[in-house]
C-alpha cells in the first residue's frame, strides 16, 4: 500500500502480513489471500508447518481448508521487512510486545489494522492507542464487527467494518478483506466502533449468566438491550459517536457475541451460571476471554468518566472480587427505574423539568 503521495498501488500486488495462529487470525489471513499475497505469521511451528503443507490450522480451525496460497512462517523479521499493510491478530495481552518487536522491521508509512477487542490492562489503552504508541507515525485502523471465525470459515454471509482515519486507506483496506460473504463497510470512527468490541465482551459474559442460570430469553434480551445503553452510554463518554455504537461494530457485535454458543466469552458467562470458579473455566479454554480482563478496566473508565454501570459492575464483582453468583442474578437487572433512555438526564441538561 503506497503513501498518500504515491499512485494507488493495485490490491493484488499489496504484501499483507497477519500476525497472530489463533481462529480469528487465521480466518482474517484467509480472507485476505482471496485478494493478495498474504502470510501470517505464528509462533507455534506445526500450525505453520501444517498450513504451509496442508493448507488447515489444526489447532484452531481443524475442520476448515485454507486458501491455497495463504503462506505461513515463524520468521518475524523476514515477514515483516517487505510487507505494505500488517493485521495485528495477536490477543490484547501480546499486542504491545508484539508491535515492540515490529518496530525493528516494519517501515515507517506501512498501516497497522488491529482485529483484537480489549484494553491493555496496565493503561486502559485501547489497541490503536498501543499500535501508535508502539508504531507511531503509522496509519492505525481497526476490523471488527459480529465476527465469528467458523461462520465466516464455512462461507456463511457475514458484515464488518473497517475504520481508519484515512478513507482512501480505508477504501483500499476494503478490497483487502472482502470477499462475496465476507461484506465490509467503511467508518471514519474509530474510537467509537473500538470501543463498541471491547466492551461488548463484558454484557456477552453477563447474558451467558443468565442462560447458564436458565434465568429465560427475556432476561437474557433485558441484559443485552441494557448493556448496549451501558455500552453506548460509556462509548460516548470516551469519544465514539452513539450511532457507531448502535451500529455493526456496536450493538452488531454486541448480539452476535451474547448468543453464540462459539462465543468465548458467553461461555465463560454460561458455565459460571452453571456454577463453575471462573479459574476452572478459564483453566479449561485454550484461547482468550478478553471480558474477563475488561470487566476490570472497564469499571475504571466508568468511575474516571462518571458513568453508571450497574451490568458492567456485577461482571466485575464475580470476576475479580469472587461476588456470589446468585446475589449477581439478583442484582444484574437492579437500578433505579426511570425513563429507559434517561429522558430526565436529558431535560436536566436542557432546562426541562
Amino acid at each position: 500500500m503506497s503513501n498518500s503521495n504515491d499512485a494507488a498501488q493495485p490490491v493484488e500486488s499489496l504484501r499483507v502480513l497477519v500476525l497472530g495462529g489463533g481462529s480469528w487470525g487465521t480466518t482474517v489471513a484467509h480472507l485476505c489471500a482471496h485478494n493478495a499475497p498474504t502470510t501470517l505469521w505464528a509462533r507455534d511451528e506445526n500450525v505453520v508447518d501444517a498450513i504451509n503443507n496442508d493448507h488447515v490450522n489444526p489447532r484452531y480451525l481443524p475442520d476448515y481448508r485454507l486458501h491455497p496460497t495463504l503462506t505461513a512462517t515463524t520468521d518475524l523479521e523476514s515477514a515483516a521487512a517487505d510487507t505494505d499493510l500488517v493485521v495485528l491478530g495477536v490477543p490484547t495481552g501480546a499486542l504491545r510486545s508484539t508491535c515492540d518487536t515490529l518496530s525493528h522491521y516494519l517501515r515507517p508509512w506501512v498501516p497497522v489494522v488491529s482485529l483484537a477487542k480489549g484494553f491493555e490492562p496496565e493503561t486502559g489503552f485501547r489497541m490503536t492507542q498501543i499500535v501508535s504508541d508502539a508504531l507511531p507515525g503509522r496509519p492505525v485502523g481497526v476490523l471488527t464487527g459480529p465476527n465469528l471465525a467458523k461462520e465466516i470459515m464455512a462461507d456463511n454471509p457475514t458484515g464488518a467494518v473497517v475504520a481508519i482515519s484515512d478513507q482512501h486507506i480505508a477504501r483500499c483496506l476494503q478490497d483487502v478483506f472482502m470477499t462475496p460473504t465476507f461484506r465490509v463497510f467503511l467508518h471514519h470512527d474509530v474510537v467509537g466502533c473500538e470501543l463498541g468490541g471491547a466492551l461488548k465482551n463484558v454484557y456477552a459474559i453477563a447474558a451467558g449468566f443468565a442462560e447458564g442460570r436458565q434465568l429465560g430469553d427475556n432476561a437474557r434480551a433485558a441484559i443485552i438491550t441494557r448493556g448496549l445503553a451501558e455500552l453506548i452510554e460509556l462509548g460516548s463518554a470516551m469519544g465514539g459517536e452513539p450511532l457507531t455504537l448502535a451500529g455493526m461494530a456496536g450493538m452488531g457485535d454486541l448480539i452476535a457475541t451474547c448468543i453464540s454458543p462459539q462465543s468465548r466469552n458467553s461461555q465463560v458467562g454460561r458455565k459460571l451460571g452453571e456454577g463453575m470458579t471462573l479459574d476452572e473455566i478459564l483453566a479449561d479454554m485454550n484461547q482468550v476471554a478478553e471480558g474477563v480482563k475488561a470487566a476490570k478496566v472497564v469499571r475504571q473508565l466508568a468511575e474516571e468518566h462518571g458513568v453508571t454501570m450497574p451490568i458492567a459492575e456485577q461482571v466485575y464483582g464475580v470476576c475479580w472480587e469472587g461476588t456470589d453468583p446468585d446475589f449477581a442474578q439478583d442484582a444484574l437487572l437492579r437500578g433505579r427505574l426511570g425513563h429507559e433512555q434517561a429522558l430526565e438526564r436529558s431535560q436536566t441538561q436542557t432546562g426541562l423539568s
